[in-house]
């Protein structure tokens, strides 16, 4: 069941960003991140996530969340 402890949001406005794709895709060690027309999760790569924090530092401020589904806090860019 992917998502049982992490889930990443990403503002919509960055979405079909190829830009922020590809930086995100090759910031991730646990490929949760892939590009193709824009920004893609990879749902069952979800709690893979370390928590790094490699994709937050490659986001624009705003634009991505990622929630700890197991106490409620998140890390934001």
């Amino acid at each position: 069941m992917p998502g049982t402890f992490i889930d990443v949001e990403l503002d919509d406005s960055v979405r079909g960003d190829r830009e922020l794709a590809a930086k995100l895709e090759e910031a991730c060690p646990v490929d949760i991140y892939a590009s193709g027309e824009g920004v893609e999760v990879v749902e069952e790569n979800l709690d893979e996530c370390v928590l790094c924090e490699l994709c937050i530092k490659a986001a624009p401020p705003g634009k991505l969340r990622v929630r700890k589904l197991y106490d409620g806090t998140a890390l934001e860019a």
